[in-house]
């Protein structure tokens, strides 16, 4: 399976703040949404993700102010990027080596979309849920 066949079947929204867009408004944003990362875009130019773990790392636990502090203070760069073509065994490959949840699917310079680790351990046993499929059918006939 592929990145392209997920995004296929998830969608490819992305939700994305802005680098000088206070943290608090990018925590509503997840929280409006159901994700637990955000893009960080200027115009179209991908310069980082802030998730929810840079949130409680860089702001609650130093003590900094949500609706004060930018996005660009506490966002992760360089980010970590797959294209369509890669398989979900190199996403959960490469989520597991970088310790991270979220691959932005950059191609061109162009974000086309966003997996999670959600997504990708979805699509696995999807997958695997085929494959038992058929085996049984091979079995019975």
């Amino acid at each position: 399976m592929r990145v392209k066949h997920v995004l296929a079947e998830k969608g490819h929204v992305v939700y994305a703040v802005e680098p000088d867009d206070p943290v608090l408004e990018a925590i509503r944003q997840m929280a409006e949404h159901h994700v637990g990362a955000l893009l960080v875009l200027r115009g179209a130019e991908l310069l980082g993700i802030v998730s929810e773990r840079d949130y409680a790392r860089k702001v609650v636990l130093v003590g900094r102010s949500s609706a004060e502090t930018p996005v660009w203070q506490i966002m992760s760069a360089p980010v970590v990027t797959v294209t369509r073509e890669a398989t979900v065994n190199e996403c959960l490959q490469l989520m597991t080596e970088r310790r991270i949840r979220h691959l932005p699917v950059v191609e061109g310079g162009a974000v086309l979309g966003m997996l999670s680790i959600g997504d990708c351990v979805k699509s696995v046993i999807e997958e695997q849920r085929r494959h038992i499929e058929e085996l049984e059918r091979f079995i019975r006939s």
